[in-house]
């Protein structure tokens, strides 16, 4: 029957919403090959129709029903890889420009190839913005509640100084209220501590 196989990878994709699943190029492959005997098919019938006309036998509603199978089983395919490169999207913001080994196995070709570009992209992007090497846009994925938050100094840092001019001493078990964008850093670093309330 037509597009059974496209409809087998669309259910596929369905069942594997949360992960990414192997990519399935002998599915791929096959519906590539039946799209292709359905076009040369068509092809036939599109010449044999001129022949028979005159026998008033119409071949017309057999090669739309074709053309119909086409179309749908590029739709299919069209849908599997645009899932599947969203995914991907989605993970390079998630995990950062290297995936985990898991998930790099279960890509073709193709897909590492796109992701690289799309990491290089995406890094040329940050770098132009701002000053001093660019913006991270991966630190909050969510905005901040508040743009002042309360840090614990962990370790004896020495002198800080601010965006500001100002000046702070940071000694072990500090507390300060500082512009969240002064700490994501040296929270990053280990110097301070988050203190949620």
């Amino acid at each position: 029957m037509f597009c059974d196989k496209a409809h087998t990878l669309i259910k596929e994709l369905d069942r594997n919403r949360d992960i990414l699943s192997p990519y399935n190029n002998d599915l791929v492959t096959e519906i590539g090959k039946e799209i292709t005997t359905l076009i040369e098919q068509n092809q036939i019938d599109a010449q044999t129709n001129e022949s028979r006309n005159s026998a008033g036998v119409s071949l017309i509603p057999t090669i739309r029903v074709r053309h119909a199978a086409i179309h749908r089983n590029l739709r299919c395919i069209l849908a599997y890889h645009y899932n599947r490169l969203n995914s991907l999207r989605t993970m390079r913001w998630e995990f950062g420009s290297i995936l985990p080994v898991e998930i790099k196995a279960n890509l073709s070709t193709a897909e590492s190839n796109w992701f690289a570009k799309y990491s290089s992209m995406l890094a040329k992007y940050m770098r132009s913005l701002g000053e001093d090497g660019g913006v991270n846009l991966g630190i909050d994925m969510r905005p901040p509640k508040a743009l002042y938050i309360e840090v614990r100094c962990m370790v004896d840092y020495g002198r800080f100084e601010l965006s500001d001019g100002s000046v702070l001493l940071l000694k072990k078990n500090s507390r300060h209220y500082l512009p969240r964008c002064e700490c994501e850093e040296l929270i990053r670093q280990g110097v301070f501590q988050h203190i949620v309330n």
